[in-house]
């Protein structure tokens, strides 16, 4: 028996798919079809499960090269033009984030999602525990949002999302909204969230009367569009992130992200 499955039957260590994932090497998902393929090792024997445990120290190759270590987390701030997925690929041919990078960056994961007819800030990272744990509602950070929307709402009915709301049988959290001014037929409104569920501000505004045009992610916790120009990219230092996400980040590299705490 490996030392690899002695660690998945004890419980230490990380599944392999999921290191490799980490180095930046692939997704995980195509981490698994490495393993699959009998295309990955642990210390010099090959493995055939995604599930297998790895601790550290353990040397693992990948079609015989080392497999490079865990880079720091990073975080980055992109403006998402409309009419782009917020994918690493689509089968139909149309245009993602990730056609819009430059060349020399580590493989980006996005933390949360912004769908195809909506733009602004979208932050990405090179580390999927860091990214998982910033999409957690219970992290509890607030994304705000601009919206323009055609037809009219009164401020009372938008002062009542506060206390959450039910459209078609889906429950939404509290959500903040007021109405910036009105231009013509439309309305300019800034609205706020915890969670963020699919279309929730679409299907939200729409359930109040409210077509919307254009929907702009301005913020999302502690980080912000600002000036970033369209499809334009920019890392948030070091510093600033260790000062905004303080016990969120692993001290070392490959470290475990200690739990969150509701803010």
């Amino acid at each position: 028996m490996t030392d690899a499955v002695t660690e998945e039957r004890t419980g230490r260590g990380e599944r392999i798919a999921k290191r490799i994932a980490r180095a930046g090497l692939c997704s995980r998902r195509d981490a698994e079809r490495l393993v699959a393929a009998g295309r990955v090792r642990i210390d010099g024997r090959t493995i055939d499960s995604p599930a297998v445990r790895v601790a550290p120290g353990q040397r693992i190759e990948v079609d015989g090269e080392p497999l490079p270590a865990v880079e720091p987390p990073r975080l980055f701030r992109f403006h998402k033009p409309r009419g782009v997925l917020t994918t690493a690929r689509d089968a139909a041919g149309r245009p993602t984030v990730a056609m819009l990078l430059p060349r020399g960056l580590p493989r980006l994961m996005p933390i949360g999602r912004l769908d195809l007819n909506s733009e602004g800030l979208l932050l990405l990272t090179n580390d999927g525990m860091l990214k998982r744990r910033l999409e957690l509602p219970a992290t509890g950070w607030i994304r705000r949002y601009r919206v323009r929307a055609f037809g009219r709402v009164s401020p009372k009915r938008l002062e009542e999302l506060a206390g959450g709301i039910t459209v078609d049988g889906v429950t939404y959290g509290p959500i903040e909204a007021r109405i910036d001014r009105e231009q013509g037929a439309n309305l300019w409104l800034t609205v706020a969230l915890r969670e963020g569920k699919n279309r929730e501000i679409r299907r939200v505004l729409g359930h109040l009367g409210l077509e919307v045009g254009r929907l702009i992610r301005i913020a999302y916790g502690p980080f912000q569009l600002g000036a970033l120009p369209k499809r334009a990219i920019a890392e948030v230092p070091a510093k600033v992130l260790r000062e905004q996400l303080g016990g969120l980040l692993p001290t070392t590299p490959g470290a475990p992200i200690p739990e969150a705490r509701s803010r």
